[in-house]
C-alpha cells in the first residue's frame, strides 16, 4: 500500500497559533508555509527516482529562500563539510536508514531502495521541519523560541518515519488514525536515537525533540511519551496538552482532529511495553510495532483499538512466549484500550 504524500511536520500547529496569536512573527510565516505546502501535497506525484541498492543520500541548500529542492551540497560518501546543519542532515538520514536496515531488514523507508534526499536552511527564520512524501525539509528555528530543526536525531527519524508509514499501512492523518500516524513515527524516531546512543529503554530520556527549544524556553522538548503533558510550560508556548489515557482523549476539531495531541496516548503505551519488557527498546518491542504497521492487515483507518489488536497479534504471531503478547495487553490496558 502507497497513501497519498501528507505534509507532516514536527512542531503541531497549534503550538506555531499560539506564538502567531501573541505576534510572534516566524510563528506566523511558518503557518502560511506549512499551509502552502499542504495543498501543494494534493496534487503532487509521488517521487520517481531509480532506487539505489544501498543507502543513498543527497543534502540541498535552500539558503533560506523557499524553493525547493535548492543547491545540492553533500551526496553520499563525501566527507563532512563546513556547514554544521548540512551533515547533521545527513547523519541523521543515515542513523534512521540504519535502524530500518539493520534492525528489521528494511530496504530504504519505501523497502525499494529510495534514496533520501534533504533540504537544510529553508526559508527565513522557518520553524518547523518536514516530510513532504518526497523529501525531508528543514528550517532553522527563529533562535528565539526554536533551534536548528537538523540538531535533533529523533526529529529525523520521526519526520522518515512518516514515510514508512506512507509505504505500509498509509494510516489517514485525521482523528485516531492520525493520531497513531504521529505517534508511530514518535515511537521510531525516539528508536532511531537509542539504537544511535546504544540506550536500552531504562536509559532513554523518551523526549521527542530534546535541544530543539530555545535557551530560555520553559521545556525540555516537544513531546515525552514517558510522560506525556510534561515536555513543555511556558508562557509562550503555553502549556503541553498531550493526554497519557484514554479518558483525557482530547476531542477538537484542530490539528486534523488532535493529531498531535491524542499521539500520547499509543506513545505511553509503547514507553511502558519496552520500559516492561526491559533491554533494547528497538528489539522485541520496536520489532512488534513494525510487524504490526508493516503487515499488511492494519487498515487505513485503523483506530486505538484496532493498532492495539495489531500490536498483540504481532507479539503472538513472532514470540512463542505467551508473557510478551501479555505484556502488550496489559500496556495497552493502563492507557485505557483492551485490545480484547
Amino acid at each position: 500500500m502507497t497513501a497519498e504524500p501528507t505534509l507532516c511536520a514536527i512542531v503541531p500547529p497549534y503550538v506555531l497559533d499560539r506564538l502567531a496569536e501573541d505576534g510572534h512573527e516566524p510563528a506566523a510565516r511558518s503557518l502560511a508555509l506549512d499551509a502552502a505546502h499542504r495543498a501543494a501535497r494534493l496534487t503532487a506525484a509521488l517521487p520517481d527516482r531509480a532506487a539505489a541498492d544501498r543507502l543513498e543520500r543527497v543534502i540541498s541548500d535552500a539558503a533560506h529562500r523557499e524553493r525547493l529542492p535548492g543547491r545540492t551540497v553533500r551526496r553520499e560518501g563525501e566527507g563532512a563539510v563546513p556547514d554544521q546543519s548540512v551533515n547533521h542532515a545527513y547523519d541523521g538520514l543515515g542513523a534512521t536508514w540504519t535502524l530500518f536496515s539493520a534492525v528489521y531488514g528494511r530496504h530504504s523507508i519505501d523497502d525499494r531502495g529510495l534514496r533520501l534526499d534533504a533540504t537544510v536552511h529553508y526559508g527565513q527564520d522557518y520553524d518547523n521541519a518536514f516530510w513532504d512524501g518526497r523529501r525531508m525539509v528543514f528550517g532553522d528555528g527563529d533562535g528565539e523560541v526554536f533551534g536548528d530543526f537538523t540538531a535533533c536525531i529523533d526529529v529525523i527519524g520521526h519526520e522518515l518515519a512518516h514515510g514508512v508509514t506512507q509505504f505500509t499501512a498509509g494510516l489517514e492523518y485525521r482523528d485516531q488514525p492520525g493520531a497513531l500516524n504521529e505517534s508511530v513515527s514518535d515511537v521510531f524516531g525516539s528508536l532511531v536515537k537509542q539504537y544511535a546512543l546504544a540506550q536500552d529503554a531504562a536509559e532513554a530520556d523518551w523526549l521527542i525533540g530534546a535541544g530543539l527549544l530555545a535557551p530560555g524556553v520553559q521545556g525540555a522538548a516537544l513531546r515525552s511519551m514517558k510522560e506525556p503533558g510534561t515536555a513543555y510550560d511556558d508562557p509562550r508556548l503555553g502549556k503541553d496538552p498531550q493526554p497519557a489515557h484514554m479518558r483525557d482523549y482530547v476531542r477538537t476539531g484542530q490539528d486534523n482532529g488532535g493529531v498531535h495531541i491524542n499521539s500520547g496516548i499509543p506513545n505511553h503505551a509503547f514507553y511502558l511495553l519496552a520500559t516492561a519488557l526491559g533491554g533494547r527498546s528497538w528489539e522485541r518491542a520496536g520489532q512488534i510495532w513494525y510487524d504490526a504497521l508493516t503487515g499488511r492487515r492494519l487498515p487505513a483507518d485503523a483506530d486505538f483499538t484496532a493498532f492495539a489488536r495489531a500490536t498483540v497479534a504481532a507479539a503472538k504471531a513472532r514470540y512463542p512466549e505467551p508473557e510478551v503478547a501479555d505484556t502488550v495487553t496489559a500496556s495497552w490496558a493502563k492507557v485505557g484500550i483492551s485490545p480484547t
